[in-house]
């Protein structure tokens, strides 16, 4: 059996993986058994966090979107149920977005979403 030498090899994984890890904190950026435990759990919360970054921001928009509707006396339910009813195919992204920059044209989607939406009735027990 030959001798296999290990060194250009292990040399090279060290020093990719000290290269993912630039800008760590103390040893997690130049000790290697350190640095490589540090680049496990920062790869793993990216990739966690790729997702929940969709999800945060979803919930961010639902709130402006509800918070500009209140001001016109809906609820966020209603005006997306208008909305639907009415035809009107606009994503919240977009939708949030016009909450905050375009008060005039929110106001006249949200004159859309009353026509659009069904009258709530008082029920009787």
């Amino acid at each position: 059996m030959s001798r296999v030498k290990r060194a250009v090899t292990a040399k090279a994984r060290h020093k990719k993986v000290l290269k993912l890890t630039r800008g760590h904190y103390a040893g997690r950026h130049s000790l290697f058994k350190t640095a490589n435990e540090s680049m496990l759990h920062a790869l793993s919360y990216a990739y966690r966090d790729r997702r929940n970054k969709k999800r945060e921001f979803h919930r961010l928009w639902i709130t402006r979107i509800n918070a500009a509707a209140r001001e016109h006396g809906l609820s966020y339910s209603r005006l997306m149920a208008g909305l639907k009813v009415a035809g009107v195919e606009i994503n919240r992204k977009m939708l949030a977005d016009m909450a905050v920059r375009d008060e005039a044209s929110f106001t006249r989607l949200v004159a859309l979403a009353r026509e659009g939406s069904p009258v709530p009735t008082a029920t009787t027990a």
